[in-house]
């Protein structure tokens, strides 16, 4: 079935696009394909079909989770080889561990030095729905 347009990019907003470019840089060894003062992309490369990008936002204020007053709007899942060693790089990255993990044994969540959650998940070893 063809669509009606193609995702081209995720912005996640943040007081400083430029660390947060270059935490996520570090996390998917995808390099830093745009830079202005107010908005950073990574991605495989500079015309890859998905960036990731980052909107200078001065007043942002990170989601809380779990919180039933609120809700983190969206969260990007991360597949890695081994979560537990994943968890510890990103920790020394300035990401932080969330006190609440619903499947410890699985999934690690975090949130990125802006506050944004985000997921390590292990990646597959059979076919299966994508994460």
């Amino acid at each position: 079935m063809a669509g009606i347009a193609q995702l081209s990019g995720i912005a996640l907003e943040c007081p400083d696009p430029a660390a947060l470019a270059a935490f996520y840089s570090a996390v998917t060894g995808w390099p830093i394909v745009y830079a202005a003062p107010d908005w950073y992309s990574i991605g495989p490369s500079e015309d890859a079909p998905l960036h990731l990008s980052f909107q200078l936002a001065p007043g942002h204020q990170p989601p809380t989770w779990p919180d039933p007053a609120s809700s983190m709007q969206f969260h990007l899942h991360l597949r890695v080889d081994d979560v537990e060693e994943a968890e510890r790089r990103v920790v020394e990255l300035g990401a932080t561990r969330l006190a609440e993990q619903p499947d410890l044994a699985n999934v690690r969540v975090l949130a990125d030095p802006a506050g944004h959650p985000f997921c390590l998940c292990p990646r597959p070893t059979t076919p299966e729905t994508p994460s």
